[in-house]
């Protein structure tokens, strides 16, 4: 299992923490797309490290065509010399239409488009293929010398995409490389929904689940003792509430018997009630989002949950001092061996 952790959005410090990354050996660095761009961290990364894999978890699709990302994740992966991944999301109508100020239309069908024509894209730089990509949402029939970049010596970007519902999910098996599991799911809706799915999908594209990375395990909720822990599930609770109020995700709510949780908390969001929602997490619910012990049992309940299915996960703890700093190596090593 590859163990990959969160790079930071800092600017003024993303050269650093990349390095430091590296150090501790890890395998991999992800930048999410919050409050700030999530490409340009990756070019400072890629600059100060050497081994260390580079990608976006995720990057938002729509408010970029798929052109402009095509040709950042071109350049990146030329830097990088190779250790690139293009990981993509849709995120949900209200954020793309009142947050980008973009149109909406069928998330799957589009970003379905949006991954074809990155690779036609892609397949006439590197090997001079005629443009040729005409769908329903983008098309791609025009480049001339002056706008191309040419080949580079590494093979194409790899594209994740983060997939929930079970359409997205065959879309994974079909065009992508891998999937970013979103954190709201569940070991039950990932085995009897997420993984069938992108199985099919794979079937369906001469492939098969091996050749598609499975990345995440939803939340990790660790510290050095029990006072700690419990602590720590307070913030956990409240990121949950946010998803389990929205109703794209209410089927990972229905699997479990827990569908009628996402109308309350939609109703409370409406009202602006945030601090209230919480409440609506029950601890049998946050077992099942998250991993949850100390710093001495977090590593082996990690395994049992994510062990067979998961190719690589996300995982970090403070380092406040060099005895941290080693428990954090150690940590990795033996995630890593799983």
């Amino acid at each position: 299992m590859k163990v990959d952790s969160p790079l930071t959005l800092d600017l003024t410090k993303t050269g650093a923490d990349a390095e430091r990354i590296e150090r501790f050996g890890y395998d991999g660095a992800f930048t999410p797309e919050t409050g700030h761009d999530p490409f340009l961290p990756i070019a400072l990364a890629a600059e100060h490290t050497e081994r260390l894999e580079l990608g976006t978890a995720v990057a938002i699709a729509f408010p970029r065509s798929p052109m402009a990302t095509a040709q950042i994740g071109w350049d990146l992966q030329k830097q990088s010399k190779g250790r690139f991944t293009v990981g993509l999301g849709t995120q949900v109508k209200g954020h793309i239409v009142r947050r980008y100020g973009m149109d909406w239309h069928p998330p799957g069908p589009r970003l379905r488009e949006y991954v074809q024509m990155m690779h036609a894209v892609w397949d006439s730089w590197q090997n001079g293929s005629k443009p040729a990509f005409e769908g329903k949402y983008y098309r791609y029939t025009l480049i001339s010398p002056f706008f191309n970049p040419g080949p580079i010596d590494v093979p194409r970007p790899k594209v994740h995409i983060s997939a929930i519902n079970p359409y997205n999910c065959r879309l994974v098996g079909e065009v992508c490389d891998g999937i970013k599991l979103h954190p709201f799911n569940t070991p039950k809706y990932l085995n009897e929904v997420i993984l069938p799915n992108i199985e099919a999908g794979a079937k369906k594209a001469g492939r098969s689940l091996d050749d598609i990375e499975i990345c995440g395990t939803g939340f990790i909720i660790t510290g050095p003792n029990e006072e700690a822990v419990e602590k720590a599930k307070a913030p956990v609770r409240q990121q949950l509430s946010f998803y389990a109020s929205t109703r794209t995700y209410k089927p990972v709510l229905d699997i479990e018997g827990w569908g009628e949780v996402n109308q309350e908390l939609f109703g409370l969001s409406i009202e602006g009630k945030w601090q209230e929602m919480a409440a609506g997490i029950t601890d049998d619910m946050l077992e099942e989002f998250a991993v949850i012990g100390t710093y001495d049992e977090i590593v082996a309940k990690v395994k049992a949950k994510a062990g067979g299915a998961i190719d690589r996960i996300t995982f970090a703890i403070p380092t406040p001092n060099p005895e941290e700093e080693e428990r954090l190596r150690s940590m990795i090593r033996q995630l890593q061996a799983a």
